[in-house]
C-alpha cells in the first residue's frame, strides 16, 4: 500500500498549536483547564471535525475523535497522546502523537482505504502533573486506576479542587463515567518523540517500544532545631540538611547499584527552610523519583532508599518522616503490536530498533484496559521539556507513516 503523508500540513498544525501558549516562543506552556488550554482544545476539535471524525468529550476533558470503520460493532483501535505542556517546554512532546495521529488517519483516508475496525484518536487530559501534581489524569480515569472521588478532591497550588475547576472549564458530568468498559478498545498505539538520545545516536528512524518504565515517588522530611550559624557549635548541631544531602547521594548510588541501566533515581525537589545563609536549616524536604521497567527491581531500590533515609535521620538525631506519594506498575508492550510496528518499518523501508521508554506516558495506564505499544521517533540531542526540543519533519513523517501502517494492520 502506497501512503503519502502530508508532513507539511502536520508541521504547520504543530506550529499553530504552539502559538496557544502562556509564555513567549519558542517556549510553550499550556496548563490544564486554563484559557490557553481550552483555546488549544477548540483548535484541535476543529481539525478533528474537518477530517470527518466524530468528536466526543468526556467529563475529565479527554477528547475522543472516531473514524468509523467498516464494522463499527468491533472494539476500536486507539491512538493519541496529550497536548498540555509544562512551563517553558517545547512543542513536540505529546503533540506529535495527537496531530501525528490525526495525520495518520488522514493519510489512510487519502489512500482510499476503509479499516475494518474503527480508529479513535484520543487527546488525553493532563498527562503532565503541572497543576494538580498528578500525571496522566485522563488516562488514569479512563483505565480506572484513579478513583473518581480521589481525583475530584485533588487541589492545585491555589487550593482549587479539580472537580470545581474542570466543571468551571465546561466539563460536566460524573467522573465515574470516564472509565472505559472492558473490551472497549482492541489495542492502543502511541506515537511520541523519544525524549532521549538513543535513536539519533544510532542513526535510526523508529523505536519500537517493548516496555514502559513506571515511576515511584517518595517524599522524605527531616526536621531539626536550627539555630544561628555562628552561635551553635559544630558538636551541638543536628542539621537536617546533612541527612538530606547524604540521602541525595544514596538515591544516586542505589539506582547505579541496581545492576541494570534501566533503573534511574532522581532527587527532583530539595526544599530547605528557612533558607538563610546565616541560619542552620530547620526543615528539609526531598522528593525522590525512582523508575524501572522491572517493578520488583525498582521496589528493591526504593526499600534501600527508605531504610537509608531513616538511618541517616537516626544517626544525626533528627526526626524523619517518609511518605510514599505513588508507585505505578510498569507496562509491557504487546508482542503482536510490536511485530506490526516492525513490519510497518520494513514496508516503509525505515530503520528501527527495539527499545524501552524510561519516561512514562498515557500508554502506561492504557495498558490496564487493552494491549499497547509505542512508536518512538528521534529528537535532537535527546532534549525534551525545554524550548530547544525538536524533531525534524522527516522524523515526524516517518513516525506518521509507521503509525498509519500499524493501525491499518491491526484494524484488518
Amino acid at each position: 500500500m502506497e501512503l503519502k503523508v502530508d508532513v507539511n500540513r502536520c508541521s504547520a498544525e504543530l506550529d499553530r498549536l504552539a502559538q496557544f501558549s502562556d509564555v513567549p516562543a519558542p517556549a510553550v506552556q499550556r496548563v490544564v483547564f486554563t484559557p490557553t488550554d481550552l483555546a488549544a482544545r477548540g483548535y484541535l476539535i476543529e481539525l478533528f471535525e474537518a477530517a470527518g471524525l466524530r468528536v466526543r468529550v468526556d467529563p475529565i476533558g479527554n477528547i475522543l475523535a472516531r473514524w468509523e470503520g467498516a464494522d463499527p460493532s468491533l472494539p476500536a483501535l486507539a491512538t493519541g497522546s496529550h497536548t498540555d505542556a509544562i512551563p517553558y517546554s517545547g512543542k513536540y512532546d505529546g503533540t506529535v502523537g495527537v496531530l501525528g495521529g490525526l495525520e495518520a488517519i488522514r493519510t489512510l483516508q487519502q489512500a482510499g482505504v476503509k479499516p475494518r475496525r474503527s480508529i479513535e484518536l484520543i487527546m488525553f487530559t493532563s498527562e503532565e502533573p503541572t497543576r494538580f501534581a498528578y500525571g496522566c489524569l485522563g488516562s488514569r480515569l479512563l483505565s480506572g486506576q484513579l478513583a473518581p472521588d480521589a481525583a475530584a478532591t485533588l487541589t492545585d497550588a491555589d487550593g482549587q479542587r479539580l472537580d470545581a475547576v474542570r466543571q468551571n472549564a465546561g466539563f460536566k458530568g460524573l467522573l465515574a463515567d470516564v472509565k472505559l468498559q472492558p473490551g472497549h478498545y482492541a489495542a492502543f498505539v502511541e506515537l511520541h518523540i523519544e525524549q532521549g538520545p538513543l535513536l539519533e545516536r544510532a542513526g535510526l528512524a523508529i523505536g519500537a517500544v517493548t516496555a514502559i518504565a513506571a515511576p515511584a515517588a517518595l517524599r522524605v522530611r527531616y526536621t531539626g532545631p536550627g539555630g544561628h550559624a555562628g552561635g551553635v557549635m559544630m558538636a551541638d548541631r543536628r542539621d537536617p540538611l546533612i541527612a538530606g544531602s547524604r540521602l541525595a547521594l544514596e538515591v544516586d548510588a542505589a539506582a547505579r547499584d541496581s545492576g541494570s541501566p534501566d533503573t534511574v533515581g532522581t532527587v527532583g525537589v530539595l526544599d530547605v527552610h528557612p533558607r538563610a545563609v546565616n541560619s542552620i536549616p530547620r526543615d528539609v524536604q526531598l522528593e525522590i523519583d525512582v523508575r524501572d521497567i522491572d517493578g520488583p527491581r525498582r521496589d528493591r531500590v526504593l526499600e534501600r532508599i527508605k531504610r537509608q533515609a531513616q538511618t541517616f535521620g537516626d544517626e544525626l538525631g533528627v526526626p524523619t518522616t517518609i511518605e510514599m506519594i505513588n508507585a505505578d506498575p510498569p507496562a509491557t508492550s504487546d508482542p503482536t503490536i510490536v511485530a506490526a510496528i516492525e513490519k510497518s518499518c520494513a514496508d516503509a523501508k525505515l530503520t528501527h530498533q527495539r527499545m524501552v521508554s524510561r519516561a512514562y506516558h498515557d500508554s502506561l495506564f492504557m495498558s490496564l484496559v487493552c494491549p499497547i505499544a509505542m512508536i518512538f521517533i528521534p529528537c535532537r540531542d535527546g532534549m525534551s521539556h525545554r524550548p530547544e526540543e525538536y524533531s525534524s519533519p522527516e522524523a515526524i513523517r516517518a513516525g506518521i507513516e509507521v503509525l498509519a501502517r500499524t493501525l491499518y494492520q491491526l484494524a484488518e
